[in-house]
């Protein structure tokens, strides 16, 4: 399930664990306060010893044909 960021009209930021197919939140759960989801870059995968797997990736060997 991915986590949500909210901000609460005080400006403090929640976390929230929350399905896909959940509605997002109006209001804080422990305070009652209104809240707005904030939208921030998701985080880079880096993998081996570059950023994708494909770009090093050995390319493969013509076959040839009979």
């Amino acid at each position: 399930m991915p986590i949500y960021v909210y901000e609460r009209e005080d400006g403090e930021r929640i976390e929230v664990r929350q399905d896909f197919s959940d509605a997002a939140l109006e209001t804080d759960p422990e305070t009652g306060q209104k809240v707005r989801r904030v939208f921030s870059a998701p985080g880079s995968i880096y993998r081996g010893t570059g950023f994708d797997g494909f770009a090093y990736r050995s390319r493969p060997k013509d076959k040839k044909l009979l």
